[in-house]
């Protein structure tokens, strides 16, 4: 019965909606991007992230680590409380003739193409790791733009003391420095660094998982009358957090005062151009997270 639930389910989405390809290509959300431009340098599958029939963000996939290399968005002012976490998957990913909004998993079994293709919920049940936004529902101000976060396809593994700790942290310090000085629209993108060696797993063997995260935001138009300890943070800030303890500290030092549930969880603040070296070296590749260093207005 729960099979045949999921079944209709999907067949709800062929049927009822034009089948519109939001996994390929990101001109149709350009928007997310400063100057309509995404970032250059890193190889994957491209997602418009639909939902309610909107485009809420977008997201750079990686098929064979089952996790995104980044998601970006606009940052807009949140409003109200986090919504209830229903998990969402892309049906795109698994059958490409399906509509592109993101779809809660039903309960029981599912389509083994979906499962094939991207993260499940059981890939993170009992893993010791968390399901990590990059793109976060607090940097939202609508309840649907925030319920959109929760989808396996903007989520990698991360450690509860990097989740809940310092990268946490940044969150709430890009909401509350955007949110009070930033004059006009703000670019976010988020993504992951791999392990350069010896990738690392889920339990299962399906989902990689990440040595570091990293953030960085462009806003071209901000208040002029900064405070000093933000004057280097406009028009773009970056930063890098570590999601394994027991990584060396030549990207992100270890503050060994934290407390212990964190330590080791350390996040560094840094300008866009460090940060895009750091991706350089581990790439193995020239990244460009955005246009012209976000030098120039939309």
């Amino acid at each position: 019965m729960l099979q045949r639930f999921f079944l209709l389910a999907l067949a709800f989405v062929f049927c009822c909606c034009p089948g519109v390809a939001d996994v390929g290509d990101f001109t149709p959300c350009l928007e997310f991007f400063h100057s309509s431009w995404p970032p250059k340098g890193l190889a994957g599958t491209p997602i418009c992230q639909r939902y309610n029939n909107r485009y809420q963000f977008a997201t750079l996939y990686s098929r064979p680590r089952r996790s995104p290399w980044f998601s970006a968005y606009m940052y807009s002012a949140p409003t109200g409380k986090r919504p209830s976490s229903t998990w969402k998957f892309e049906p795109q990913l698994a059958h490409p003739e399906a509509n592109g909004n993101m779809i809660p998993f039903p309960p029981g079994p599912l389509d083994q193409n979906v499962v094939e293709s991207q993260a499940v919920n059981p890939d993170y049940i009992n893993s010791s790791y968390t399901r990590g936004h990059l793109n976060p529902s607090l940097h939202h101000h609508t309840h649907e733009g925030r319920s959109s976060t929760f989808t396996l396809t903007n989520v990698v593994p991360q450690k509860s003391g990097s989740n809940r700790g310092p990268w946490e942290d940044l969150e709430q310090t890009v909401n509350q420095t955007l949110a009070a000085y930033c004059l006009g629209l703000a670019y976010v993108v988020t993504g992951v660094i791999p392990y350069r060696s010896d990738e690392h797993w889920l339990k299962n063997h399906r989902v990689a998982v990440p040595e570091y995260m990293w953030s960085a935001y462009c806003c071209p138009k901000y208040n002029t009358g900064l405070p000093d300890h933000l004057k280097t943070h406009f028009p773009t800030f970056a930063a890098v957090g570590r999601n394994d303890p027991n990584s060396t500290e030549e990207i992100v030092p270890i503050n060994k005062t934290a407390k212990k549930q964190f330590r080791g969880y350390d996040v560094r603040a840094m300008p866009l151009e460090t940060l895009e070296m750091y991706l350089k070296d581990r790439f193995n590749a020239v990244i460009q997270v955005f246009y012209e260093q976000c030098t120039t207005s939309d």
